[in-house]
């Protein structure tokens, strides 16, 4: 099995995904989060969330680092104490690395999450869309051919049920698709202006509902884990198939 040292990883990640152009519009700590005593990487698990059962998970999958989106560091002071400490404590006495991605998981136009999905429905005439922050982080594009609302969330979503909501308001079936994974649901706003026939996101909003109704538009709350699993599992594979070593995915679905 491959082994990379972890300083070399670290800096193979933030090259790949520019990390760096994120510090002063990301709140999370973009990176290396947590090290390990042992500086050598075998096997790396991803998942979405840090939390104390990830962590666990990749303890038992043996796993030398675990890749997040949603670290634990969040741009202020925590003091180690409660939840905070358990989960430092787990990673510590593990000697599992942590390692977090965010926005940058999101914006970039291979591996992100919204790239991705575009990628899995065939999305064609691809373009930035989705300002968070003055920054846009999602795509908007042209379906290969015209679709109904059951056929997408099906091809993204395997089942209906899975999703949050949708709010079927738009054209019976969809050509126009923009994507913003997460929490955004407010970029309905600009996906209205930029005429398009359906906006999926993560996160739900009672806001929207009557804006999305008005102005006649297909919105699809994914869920913001579900919307949210793509850039990890994209990255996972990267880092197999260029740098050779081994990843695990951990699943571990909230529901929202």
């Amino acid at each position: 099995m491959t082994a990379m040292q972890l300083n070399e990883l670290d800096a193979r990640l933030r090259e790949l995904l520019a990390l760096n152009e994120f510090e002063e519009l990301d709140r999370s700590l973009n990176g290396l989060q947590v090290g390990r005593r042992n500086a050598e990487v075998r096997h790396v698990a991803v998942a979405v969330d840090a939390c104390l059962e990830t962590f666990r998970r990749a303890a038992e999958l043996g796993a030398d680092m675990l890749l997040v989106h949603h670290g634990i560091f969040w741009g202020h002071e925590q003091p180690v104490t409660g939840a905070h400490y358990e989960r430092l404590r787990t990673l510590l006495e593990n000697d599992l690395a942590l390692y977090a991605i965010h926005l940058p998981l999101d914006e970039h136009p291979a591996l992100g999450n919204n790239a991705v999905m575009m990628r899995e429905l065939g999305v064609e005439e691809l373009q930035p869309f989705g300002s968070i922050r003055g920054r846009t982080v999602g795509y908007q594009g042209r379906l290969p051919e015209p679709a109904r609302l059951e056929q997408i969330v099906a091809q993204l979503f395997h089942d209906r049920s899975a999703v949050l909501a949708i709010l079927p308001f738009g054209p019976d079936v969809s050509a126009r698709v923009g994507i913003v994974s997460g929490g955004a649901p407010q970029v309905v706003e600009e996906a209205i202006v930029e005429g398009l026939d359906l906006f999926i996101t993560g996160d739900a909003s009672h806001v929207i509902y009557h804006r999305a109704l008005e102005a006649g538009i297909n919105v699809v709350f994914g869920g913001h884990y579900l919307t949210e699993t793509w850039g990890v599992c994209a990255l996972a594979s990267r880092i197999e198939q260029e740098l050779g070593l081994r990843t695990s995915f951990i699943d571990l679905p909230t529901g929202l």
